[in-house]
Parts: structure tokens; C-alpha cells; sequence
């Protein structure tokens, strides 16, 4: 008969993404024994993130121990558990190749999965958490230095810790589902307020103006809106950073608005436009009649790039993702300013919402609009605003 044994994993990170580090251990069934740890800081990375890679770290140990075992994965991350006994759906890009590696390393019918309570899970909590320790000391965790299994035989903690953790699993419970106001208290979210540009010579004519044509400045038009757009902010007075495309469109409208808020702008490259290759200066017409199997191709396929090396909605999506979740790291908590194009905005949107890619084709954005997107320490987003322009009028 095979032998069974139990893994335990969790992983954490403080901040959300933020330093993260996973933490598993394999247990003996019968006596509860120790018989292999696991740990390792990950750099920044988010909750899930994490505790996906201490699942994986955890089976590769049992794995390890015995290849023929049967194996009883125990985790207080609901939202993990639910995922890899196939009740919930994997919808972030980021887990599916996670959950696919952890799949891959023991057959399923030899891998079971049972959620328990944070307190149930200390000696894994542990180990993630010397992880980050050593991380965040500019080391690596060494198995000799680990008191994770001594430390599990501490006395219970206190009732302020055992609420902190009731939180954290209620938190782990509602990453499935839209968070509408329901659930624990996470903090304050950080708050992106998505500004596109202000006009250029070439937006009423509705040309393809990305990042590899001739960055074109504001038109007295654009300006004008730029300063409105300025005023408007300045009266609710929630932006406490403003951060800008580094096309010179953004960057003017950026100054502007920073101008009359007294902050500086600094610049993030994730956060340009499409590179539209050959089609750049173009209308759509005029792309259509001389590039058509290309258009019907791109307008079909968020892999498909635009005629002459352009850039895929796919490549867009994955740069600005980058983008987000760097400045979601350095901006936790705060309201900011982002000062961007049609596509970054609409991607933050559709990635916010879960939705596929061709949306993006469903979204109207005007110049100089704005939108905007919360993000909270769960891991959950919420659209709040959506091409507002009532400050234009």
C-alpha cells in the first residue's frame, strides 16, 4: 500500500505584491514528524504568487521523499485549495502556470486537498515568513537556521493576532468572487486615476498614434484640456503622485495637472503606447485599404501585430501588467495620478475586470478623460470610473 504523506504550504508578502517569500513542510501522518522543509524569498511578488510556489515546493519535497506516495495537501489559502481541487476556476494569468507546475509533479488521483485554519498552519507560516526575513537582510533561507518547527509549539497568540488571521483567511476566501464593500476591512487600496493625453494634431482625425511614430506634442486644443483637466484635480485634492507616459503627448499633460497639484512627475516606461509599426500616422481607412488581411488578423487576434514589427495587444497587455504591479508596490494605500494612452488605459480596465482581450474594442476613451481603478491588498480589483469628461465642459 502506498505511503501517504501530508504537505502543509503557505506563502505570504508584505505588501501585496511586495517582498514575498513561501514557506512548505512534509509531515509524517502518523507522528506528525518533520521530514522535509522548504523555504525561499521570492523578491516581490503577491500573496497568491506565493503561496502557489510554496504548494509546489512543498510537492516537489514529498515528491522527493518517496515518488510513489499519496499525498494530503493542507492549506489555508481558500482560494488555492478551491483552484486545485478544480471547484473554482483559475482566471489570473499568473496562477494557471503555477497550478499546471504543482499538477505536474504527482498524479492527481494521488494528491488530495483539504483547507484548515491559519492557526493550523503555523510551522508553514513560519518558514515563509523567515523566508522574507532573510530576504528582506539581503540573504537566502538556510534549513540550518530554521526554527519553524520549534516555534509551532509556542503558546497561542493573541486575540488581536487571531482576528488578524480570521481577516487574512476571509481575505483568501473572497479572491474569487467580485468585492463589492463585502468582506473584512483590507485598508485603503491604491487608487490608479487613469488620464489619457490630451489632444494631438492628429486625435480628431482618429490616426494611429503610437509609440513608434513622430510623439507628437499637444495641439492648443489638447492644452486646453490639460489645463482643465488640472483644475478639476486640483479641486478634489485626492492625487498624491503623479506618474506619466514618457511620450512627450503625456508628458505635457502630466506637467500641467502636477503643476497645479505642486508634485513632480516621474516617468514609467511601461506605460507608453502601442508600437502600431507601419500603421502609425495612419486612419483606420487608410489601414484598411492598404494592409486588410493584417487588420482582419489584428482585429482577431490580441497576439496579431500590425504590419511592419508592431506591437501585439498580448505584448501591450504583459508590459503594462509589469508597469501596474511595480507601481502598485511603490504606491500601496495612495491615490495616483497616471498619465497615459487609449490602450494602457483600457488594458488596466479589462485586466481589473477579468475581462477578455476584445474588449478592448468595447471601451470608448476620449482625450483627456479620465478613469479609474482600486486595487486592494487581496489581491482584488474594482473599476470606479470609466471616460469621464464632465471636467472638459
Amino acid at each position: 500500500m502506498a505511503r501517504t504523506l501530508i504537505v502543509e504550504a503557505d506563502g505570504g508578502s508584505r505588501g501585496n505584491p511586495g517582498p514575498a517569500g513561501y514557506g512548505a513542510v512534509v509531515l509524517d501522518p502518523e507522528t506528525g514528524e518533520t521530514l522535509a522543509e522548504a523555504a525561499e524569498f521570492l523578491g516581490t511578488a503577491t500573496n497568491n504568487v506565493a503561496e502557489y510556489r510554496g504548494l509546489v515546493a512543498g510537492l516537489r519535497a514529498a515528491h522527493a521523499l518517496d515518488p510513489e506516495a499519496r499525498i494530503r495537501v493542507r492549506m489555508d489559502s481558500k482560494l488555492v485549495v478551491e483552484q486545485m481541487s478544480g471547484r473554482w476556476k483559475i482566471k489570473h494569468p499568473d496562477m494557471k502556470p503555477l497550478a499546471s507546475e504543482a499538477r505536474s509533479v504527482f498524479p492527481a488521483d494521488r494528491v488530495s486537498y483539504e483547507w484548515i485554519p491559519r492557526a493550523q498552519n503555523k510551522h508553514a507560516d513560519r518558514l515563509a515568513n523567515e523566508a522574507m526575513d532573510a530576504g528582506t537582510s539581503g540573504k537566502q533561507w538556510e534549513p540550518r537556521d530554521s526554527r519553524a518547527a520549534l516555534d509551532t509549539a509556542a503558546p497561542a497568540r493573541s486575540a488581536a493576532a487571531r482576528a488578524a488571521d480570521a481577516s487574512a483567511e476571509a481575505a483568501d476566501e473572497s479572491a474569487e468572487a467580485p468585492s463589492a464593500g463585502w468582506g473584512p476591512d483590507l485598508g485603503p487600496p491604491a487608487t490608479f486615476v487613469l488620464l489619457r493625453h490630451g489632444e494631438t494634431a492628429l486625435t480628431p482625425e482618429k490616426r494611429f498614434s503610437g509609440s513608434g511614430g513622430t510623439d507628437p506634442e499637444l495641439s492648443a486644443a489638447g492644452r486646453r484640456q490639460a489645463e482643465a483637466t488640472a483644475a478639476a484635480l486640483a479641486t478634489r485634492g485626492t492625487i498624491q503622485a503623479v506618474v506619466s507616459s514618457p511620450l512627450r503627448r503625456c508628458r505635457e499633460t502630466a506637467e500641467a495637472v502636477a503643476a497645479r497639484l505642486g508634485l513632480e512627475v516621474r516617468i514609467e516606461e511601461g506605460l507608453r503606447e502601442t508600437d502600431f509599426g507601419a500603421w502609425e500616422g495612419l486612419t483606420f481607412a487608410e489601414v484598411r485599404e492598404r494592409y486588410p488581411e493584417d487588420l482582419d488578423a489584428w482585429l482577431a487576434s490580441a497576439k496579431a501585430e500590425p504590419t511592419g514589427g508592431g506591437e501585439s495587444f498580448a505584448a501591450v497587455a504583459r508590459r503594462v501588467a509589469v508597469a501596474r504591479d511595480k507601481l502598485l508596490a511603490r504606491y500601496a494605500g495612495r491615490t495616483v495620478l497616471l498619465v497615459t494612452h487609449v490602450t494602457p488605459v483600457k488594458t488596466l480596465v479589462r485586466l481589473a475586470l477579468g475581462a477578455p482581450p476584445e474588449a478592448l474594442f468595447r471601451m470608448e476613451l476620449s482625450a483627456a478623460s479620465l478613469s479609474a481603478v482600486a486595487y486592494y491588498s487581496d489581491g482584488n480589483a474594482s473599476v470606479r470610473l470609466l471616460n469621464e469628461t464632465a471636467h472638459l465642459r
